[in-house]
């Protein structure tokens, strides 16, 4: 059974995501369809990006993955079929698809499919659906899309590597009001070997100078870092919620887009202990 996924700023209030799952099943009926989420900030490629790119290798080879943001064409930002790991993601040419992927995307094809009239202003009903469905049929990209050898970029979520620090970002906060960064730990070993450093993202006194496993290596309340099952670094409160005591964005008051960074203090652990 052919798997689609669906990842919008649709939101669960309106009709539109009914409508697309109901166009869906009348052109396919064997599709299973997943949410990944409808909560996307609105055209907020970032978070679009962050959300699927952590969940779509989960998900069975074959799986097709729609991109309803930003999802609208016009002469500059045509619509995409990208095939890539044996996925496929189907979107708006926008700069999305460079953060999916630590590469470049393995094929990319130009959708030919015309909007149905009246519908244009609702591609991802009018044409990422019919687009899916083909696919999900056994279709090939090469017959609704002609191939292109690039696609558009957008700012990655690579961070700034310096001789003795990592300038990164906030690049997502979750439910709990945990905070995850662009810095990954092969980012972080790379630069801080065995030296000592500080994270440091506002106030000295928030700063943190060690990396835990988990919420728990620090007493509740306590500010902690860790690398999350994301691979990039996380700045948390143990047993912090937001609306439930506090969670890291609230009680340190970092928001999406906050410079985070990882400095050396300049000496060497095994130096320091002796």
């Amino acid at each position: 059974m052919p798997i689609i996924t669906l990842t919008s700023d649709m939101g669960l209030r309106d009709h539109y995501v009914g409508a697309v799952k109901g166009s869906i099943l009348s052109q396919f009926a064997d599709a299973h369809i997943v949410d990944i989420s409808h909560q996307i900030t609105p055209f907020d490629n970032m978070h679009a990006a962050f959300t699927l790119r952590n969940a779509w290798a989960e998900f069975p080879v074959g799986t097709i993955h729609i991109i309803g943001v930003n999802s609208e064409a016009d002469g500059h930002t045509p619509h995409l079929v990208v095939r890539h790991m044996g996925h496929y993601f189907i979107g708006a040419d926008n700069g999305i698809f460079s953060l999916l992927f630590d590469g470049k995307p393995n094929e990319a094809f130009e959708l030919t499919i015309m909007s149905d009239p009246g519908h244009t202003a609702f591609p991802i009903k009018s044409v990422f659906v019919k687009a899916a469905c083909h696919l999900a049929r056994g279709g090939a990209p090469e017959t609704i899309g002609r191939k292109v050898t690039s696609t558009r970029e957008q700012l990655s979520f690579r961070p700034s590597v310096l001789a003795d620090a990592i300038k990164g970002v906030v690049i997502h906060i979750d439910s709990y009001g945990n905070v995850v960064t662009n810095i990954t730990r092969a980012h972080f070993n790379e630069l801080v070997k065995a030296h000592t450093f500080r994270i440091t993202f506002g106030r000295t006194a928030h700063d943190i100078t060690t990396i835990s496993n988990s919420y728990g290596d620090v007493p509740s309340g306590e500010r902690v870092a860790f690398f999350g099952a994301t691979g990039f670094l996380e700045i948390a409160v143990n047993k912090g919620v937001t609306g439930g005591g506090g969670g890291a964005a609230q009680l340190l008051g970092l928001r999406v887009a906050d410079p985070v960074r990882v400095e050396l203090t300049g000496m060497l652990r095994n130096a320091a202990n002796g």
